[in-house]
């Protein structure tokens, strides 16, 4: 049977996961398209459904087929693929970290989340704190993480309960007047600190960090962009400093 109304309740449902307060009400979260669905189960993610177009039904068992016409209304892309999952968003506990991690504080664009994830997976950066940022779980976020999310171990909270399990964990803030990031040797352990796009890291941060690092730049540049930057100090700090 192939679905051709918009108020059938798993529409309605996949419609209202673009909402950021119903993801939150119903801890799920949007994948969409087929490469990523598959490697979302592949990862072992929890699946809820999954929703395509009738030329994808063959892709999926126990897929719920519908329209293009309603695929299109509960897509957030600009050409849909025809396959979007709900998947459940992982619970976890704020936890010390088991190896270097990463912080991210306010930062409000789900573009810069979503990139910083996907490095922070390619690098080898699992663990990521996160004070007051834009949702992580938002369908730009986890288009822009290309799949990291899945790998992700995301956990967001206050900014005094973050600190705390930070605690004796140096604390590598990015910062325009930090240390020159090539001329720095971390630790073998650290947080590397990411702050807002246009405030930066806040007091509180900033008073508890171990260190600040800076990305050197031409003059005619003024600041690059948070993702950029949280990568470039990622790989720098992982691989070229030993």
């Amino acid at each position: 049977m192939v679905i051709t109304s918009r108020s059938n309740p798993t529409v309605r449902e996949f419609a209202k996961l673009g909402d950021k307060k119903y993801r939150k009400e119903t801890g799920k979260y949007l994948v969409e398209g087929t490469k990523p669905v598959r490697e979302g189960i592949t990862a072992g993610c929890r699946i809820d459904k999954v929703v395509c177009t009738g030329d994808n039904a063959a892709l999926f068992d126990g897929a719920v087929v519908v329209s293009d016409e309603v695929f299109s209304y509960i897509s957030s892309e600009k050409t849909p693929q025809g396959v979007i999952a709900s998947v459940q968003i992982p619970q976890n506990p704020i936890s010390r970290p088991s190896e270097r991690c990463l912080l991210l504080d306010r930062l409000q664009d789900p573009g810069n989340i979503g990139t910083i994830i996907r490095t922070a997976n390619a690098a080898g950066y699992r663990e990521i704190y996160m004070i007051n940022c834009a949702d992580p779980y938002s369908p730009k976020a986890v288009r822009a993480s290309m799949s990291g999310i899945f790998f992700a171990e995301i956990m967001q909270g206050a900014e005094e309960e973050i600190l705390d399990v930070l605690d004796g964990v140096p604390l590598i803030c990015a910062d325009m007047d930090g240390e020159d990031i090539f001329e720095f040797s971390p630790p073998e352990k650290f947080c590397l600190c990411i702050g807002n796009e246009g405030c930066g890291i806040s007091s509180a941060i900033g008073k508890r960090a171990s260190h600040t690092i800076s990305i050197p730049m031409a003059k005619t540049c003024e600041s690059l962009n948070a993702g950029v930057s949280a990568g470039i100090a990622m790989y720098v700090l992982k691989y070229l400093k030993k």
